[in-house]
């Protein structure tokens, strides 16, 4: 007869909004183990399973830490109330994680405060005095009744007494927890049921989660205008403009605890991290959306259908797997969305490093040293370049009845440090490319993605100047020949670095505070990727400053905010890197 052997969650933390998919191990009749489903549609030996998951409520209550989600909190911020930050953001739970998070939460007294009345005003002057004496004095502690709470306590495994009660919730394997569900403990019963007679066959297997919570969510990243206009949401309000979004999410393969120690494995995992970064990149609003890191089978089950939704046009390159080895459908690529209200597809370029590194080795290197040519040089990465059609009008740089193309490359030159030759050889392969494409069609062009690569490095300054200086230290590691002659390593687009905008900003308090973010020696952000052994910039949007401009760029992000608790990926921020979102205007072309 079939049987449950054992029952238990991957996750030890439910949260609202990611889908809790139990592990249930079955022994069929003939003896044999299976985790498959046995639904009531397709009885097995006339047995099915029958699911359900309920809230266990409780008459007692206490309050979640908004910084630690998974404890309880002790004291809660009056400052919050007076201004009225949302309630779930005041509670923490210890001084300690009130004074080490007070720089990051005085951010939301401050915006609120912007809303202007005495109270906030002198609640702000209070918070800028900084010292921790004058912080603690607006917190409330939650023992000794001073502050009402809003969540339920945790429970023991016993229900149904003390004031509980069970509400159900679910009637299937899997259950997505609801805001309603937060701070509640969730009950998850499955039992053995003879389909004949609809009765109960033996115990039910039950299992108690830990109390759910929201989903922690970050604070907004603000679009800060370098030349356009935004509305009061941040968004561009400029006509005839359209932003880019470059994001490398971090591939499930490569998210693991190893490495990546210093993040709660409920954050870690990928169940919670895809619904964190579709809100956050929907979030954004952008109307081109490059994503590096991306999984293929994530592409075809998750990021596609689900921006379908948003009206999104999905474009995908695997990288290819001749280093590769393990699943394919778990090897990431490139992964280009673009809205179609705003634009159209009119052509769609593959760029397989691999090839070219064969063409190379044909044609420069010996006979002997060929394999060897290869083992250094074939990386499985890959570029996906797609020229598009704008549907919106610009007036500036209209011309009636000429059609506005817009190319977009989008990369992740995955390298190690050590093969500085072929980081450079491949970013140079990439950029002869659309130089071909530039020469068929005078097309304004963006080159985005993670180049692994650091401001003044080689590969940088043949994106950002067009060459690189023949004594430059990276072309000393060359053991192939395939970086000579120097000279040849240039090339004739006109591109600059988006982010480098925030350096040519007027004097405000807002261009200061993103240039004290930024690299003065280099013009680019001081980070874009942040973890415990490593910050600094890998990531760039660069533009043909001949036929774009920059309008506004997404507000970068604070290293002390950051860094205060824990690096990147944290249950805030569910990558290693940090997004880039810049909006662009098309212009008549111009000389350099």
């Amino acid at each position: 007869m079939l049987s449950v052997i054992r029952v238990h969650l991957p996750s030890e933390v439910p949260i609202v909004g990611c889908e809790l998919t139990p592990y249930v191990l079955l022994r069929r009749p003939d003896k044999t183990a299976t985790t498959d489903d046995v639904p009531e549609s397709a009885p097995l030996d006339g047995h099915f399973l029958k699911y359900r998951w309920y809230r266990v409520q409780s008459d007692k209550k206490v309050a979640i830490c908004s910084v630690h989600p998974s404890k309880e909190a002790t004291l809660q911020c009056l400052g919050c109330i007076k201004t009225k930050v949302p309630v779930t953001k005041s509670y923490h739970c210890s001084t300690k994680c009130f004074t080490d998070a007070w720089q990051h939460h005085r951010v939301l007294h401050e915006r609120a405060a912007a809303e202007g009345n005495d109270e906030e005003e002198e609640l702000l002057r209070l918070n800028s005095s900084g010292s921790v004496s004058s912080i603690l004095s607006t917190v409330s502690s939650l023992t000794n009744g001073s502050s009402s709470s809003v969540y339920p306590s945790a429970i023991t495994q016993k229900t149904g007494a003390g004031g509980e009660t069970l509400v159900e919730v679910g009637r299937s394997k899997t259950y997505t927890p609801m805001a309603d569900d937060v701070g509640h403990v969730l009950k998850f019963e499955c039992v053995v049921v003879n389909a004949e007679t609809q009765q109960n066959v033996g115990h039910s297997c039950t299992i108690l989660t830990s109390r759910v919570i929201p989903a922690p969510s970050p604070s907004p990243r603000r679009m800060i205008p370098v030349s356009g206009t935004v509305d009061s949401n941040g968004r561009p309000m400029s006509m005839g403009s359209f932003t880019v979004l470059s994001y490398n999410i971090l591939a499930d393969a490569y998210a693991s605890s190893e490495i990546y120690s210093y993040c709660p494995t409920w954050a870690l995992s990928w169940t919670y991290r895809r619904q964190n970064l579709l809100r956050e990149i929907v979030k954004y609003h952008a109307d081109i959306v490059c994503l590096q890191e991306v999984q293929n089978d994530h592409f075809d089950e998750f990021f596609a259908p689900e921006l379908d939704k948003h009206g999104y046009q999905a474009l995908f390159k695997r990288k290819t797997n001749e280093v590769f080895v393990g699943n394919t459908n778990t090897i990431d690529g490139c992964a280009t969305f673009y809205r179609r209200d705003r634009f159209s597809h009119v052509k769609k370029y593959e760029v397989e490093f691999n090839k070219a590194a064969q063409s190379l080795t044909e044609a420069l290197i010996p006979v002997p040293q060929k394999k060897i040519a290869l083992n250094r040089l074939v990386k499985d990465n890959v570029a996906l370049i797609v020229v598009l059609e704008a549907k919106f009008g610009n007036q500036a740089a209209d011309i009636p009845g000429k059609r506005q193309l817009l190319c977009v490359a989008n990369t992740h030159v995955n390298i190690s440090h050590e093969l500085k030759d072929v980081k450079l050889w491949q970013v140079h392969t990439l950029l002869k490319g659309l130089e071909k494409i530039a020469a068929s069609a005078d097309i304004p062009m963006l080159v985005c993605g993670d180049f692994n690569t650091v401001p003044a490095s080689a590969p940088h300054s043949l994106l950002a100047v067009g060459k690189v200086d023949p004594m430059h230290p990276d072309l000393m590691v060359d053991p192939l020949g395939i970086l000579r002659p120097h000279t040849k390593l240039t090339h004739q687009l006109p591109l600059v670095s988006a982010y480098s905008s925030f350096a040519r900003m007027g004097g405000s308090l807002t261009a200061e505070q993103q240039r004290k973010r930024m690299d003065p020696s280099s013009n680019e952000p001081l980070f874009t990727n942040c973890t415990r052994d490593f910050i600094g910039t890998l990531d760039y949007i660069f533009y043909t400053a001949d036929t774009l401009t920059v309008e506004s760029l997404l507000e970068l992000l604070d290293e002390e905010s950051l860094r205060k608790d824990t690096a990147l990926p944290s249950p805030e921020w569910s990558s290693d890197h940090i997004a880039l979102l810049a909006e662009f205007r098309c212009m008549p072309k111009t000389r350099r």
